[in-house]
């Protein structure tokens, strides 16, 4: 963990709203995260947590608001002066920016664990196949895999996949990872290793981390700041001790109650 002095955020959204069907699922979400900082971002399922980081990695579209990422509008572009909305070539560039790591792995089935982390780096950053083969064997190293390059994915267990997936982001260097409840499709036994694996991740504070978690000690150990979500709006934003050991809200502490009991 970083905890950064003042500068500019690396993202920023104002008023970001989205519905599925009758059901708005943002609301009018205002956040911005400075560069280096892990951000925890709690609530009940149905809040709009995962919608929000799937429409920062534009697997959905906003219905309104702006994002910035690292000074650039996502979704907008200039042109002749005015805002018009981005093409894709824009969409894509901005976006390379971006990490993220699902529930399910999503790993090729056909490929090994090291072909799955080569893949994007040669075919989307264009590096040769050695470079990118050293640099994917040296991310399964980190990932404590150095002993499964050979292996696929039917040879793994879950937490060997989510390990992969993780490795598989982090070889496109990303400047922001974003995790989409990453421990939730996991045996018990297996999450520990995975969230002491971000643990890490966090500590090295090489990148901006964005973690939609239900692991309440992990949010609060690893975090620098917590953000809870509820009915498609951010009701509370403030470093872990607060969030954890004397919230602002009722809705929070109603929350909190409920799931530190359980």
């Amino acid at each position: 963990m970083t905890g950064n002095g003042p500068m500019d955020p690396i993202v920023r959204i104002r008023q970001l709203r989205k519905a599925f069907g009758g059901l708005e699922v943002l609301r009018g979400v205002d956040m911005t995260v400075p560069e280096g900082q892990v951000v925890s971002i709690i609530g009940p399922s149905g809040s709009g947590k995962s919608t929000l980081l799937r429409i920062l990695m534009t697997l959905e579209r906003p219905d309104s608001g702006h994002i910035e990422i690292a000074g650039e509008s996502l979704y907008t572009m200039c042109k002749n002066g005015r805002d018009r909305p981005a093409d894709d070539a824009h969409i894509r560039r901005v976006r390379g920016n971006i990490g993220m790591v699902f529930q399910q792995f999503n790993l090729f089935p056909h490929m090994t664990a090291l072909q799955n982390v080569m893949e994007a780096p040669v075919h989307v950053l264009g590096l040769p196949k050695a470079e990118a083969r050293e640099k994917a064997s040296a991310y399964l190293h980190r990932v404590g895999l150095g002993d499964k390059l050979g292996s696929y994915p039917a040879e793994l267990s879950g937490g060997q996949k989510q390990r992969v997936a993780i490795a598989r982001a982090l070889a496109m260097h990303p400047k922001i990872m974003l995790f989409d409840e990453i421990t939730s499709s996991l045996d018990p036994e297996l999450v520990g290793g995975i969230l002491d694996l971000l643990g890490e991740l966090a500590e090295a504070g090489e990148m901006t981390m964005l973690i939609v978690t239900h692991e309440m000690s992990f949010a609060r150990s690893s975090s620098d700041r917590v953000l809870f979500f509820d009915r498609g709006v951010v009701v509370e934003d403030a470093d872990p001790e607060t969030i954890f050991s004397s919230p602002h809200h009722e809705r929070t502490r109603e929350f909190l109650r409920r799931v530190l009991h359980t």
